[in-house]
């Protein structure tokens, strides 16, 4: 999309891909807890899209669909972290639980099961369970959050990475699949119909044979066990 002058038409750029903004908004949403407002991810998509639009490099190599939804949903992303989700006696007990985990499955030697996990935390199942659900809406897309902590570079208009960025991702990529391989089975199918496949949480408890609330609680358990083990 260019003017007479051969330079990109930034308006008809945006008109062209706001589509995909609202096409990201309802993906997260689908899979954020229900307070999260659709124009709220909208509107910070279409701040990624501007960006997307200022700083793209026709010159780079890649195509600005392809830069546009990267920045669009990286802005949705940053939305979400900046909020703070949890009272501060949940996140106490989430990082708790994540020690236990780790303790647990370190003298076991497997996956620990919950009852067992809140007999450690000196809780009963019901409660445990009702950590989960708490816990759940704080954890918002964990594998970006794995790769935002291993200081992957932000990405650029198709400038690939230094070599020892791609090592270090692809060792992080790594020690997070081994993790995953770990997880109880179900756990794993269900981070394989969440992540891989992107079923919502309705669609995957029909898979799984459970309600959705169960869902958030397993997601939210099979997360807890890949950060304590990805702990150094």
């Amino acid at each position: 999309m260019y003017t007479a002058q051969g330079t990109i038409n930034r308006d008809a750029l945006l008109e062209e891909h706001f589509p995909a903004v609202r096409r990201h908004a309802l993906s997260l949403q689908v899979k954020l807890p229900a307070g999260i407002d659709l124009d709220d991810l909208i509107q910070a998509g279409m701040v990624g899209l501007l960006d997307a639009s200022q700083r793209f490099d026709p010159n780079a190599g890649a195509s600005f669909s392809t830069f546009a939804n990267q920045r669009i949903r990286g802005a949705m992303i940053d939305e979400l972290r900046t909020r703070d989700w949890l009272p501060r006696s949940v996140r106490r007990n989430a990082r708790l639980l994540e020690q236990q985990l780790r303790k647990l499955e370190q003298n076991l030697g497997r996956p620990a099961e919950e009852r067992e996990i809140s007999t450690a935390m000196g809780i009963s199942v019901e409660e445990y369970h009702r950590l989960l659900q708490d816990t759940n809406c704080g954890h918002l897309l964990p594998f970006d959050e794995i790769v935002a902590e291993s200081g992957e570079p932000e990405a650029g208009a198709g400038s690939p990475p230094t070599p020892f960025a791609a090592l270090v991702e692809g060792e992080k990529k790594h020690k997070l699949v081994a993790a995953i391989e770990h997880l109880p089975e179900r756990e794993k199918l269900l981070m394989a119909l969440y992540y891989q496949e992107d079923l919502n949480l309705k669609e995957i408890g029909a898979v799984l044979g459970v309600t959705e609330s169960r869902v958030c609680q397993l997601h939210s358990q099979a997360i807890k066990r890949l950060r304590a083990r990805l702990v150094d």
